[in-house]
């Protein structure tokens, strides 16, 4: 006997089916947020001020943090949504948050 609720045959669609799918299409914004917040807290760990007067590099640490945190805001932002933290797991939004953190206190200290 079939269930009623559930069509038969090769036209039924499983919602399963979508998640692979649907993992690649959000993997590319996270990914390339999490890109973004890595560059930029790295140019903030590498640049180092020539002395207390040089508030240009001073500058340049704190845009990349700023610049650092708005990505790592971003991703997050995105993988809150329901429907995507059900595909995608803690592992996609880990590296831009460490980026965050990194970032955050590389301002607080330095910047």
């Amino acid at each position: 006997m079939t269930d009623p609720a559930r069509p038969a045959g090769p036209a039924h669609h499983d919602d399963r089916d979508d998640r692979g799918c649907l993992r690649l299409v959000l993997a590319v914004p996270l990914t390339v947020l999490t890109l973004i917040a890595a560059y930029f807290c790295w140019t903030a760990l590498t640049i180092r001020p020539s002395g207390s007067w040089d508030d240009a590099a001073y500058g340049g640490i704190v845009l990349s943090c700023v610049v650092t945190l708005a990505a790592t805001a971003s991703a997050a932002a995105l993988w809150v949504l329901p429907s995507v933290r059900r595909v995608m797991g803690w592992g996609w939004i880990v590296p831009a948050v460490a980026f965050g953190v990194t970032a955050s206190v590389r301002w607080a200290v330095g910047g």
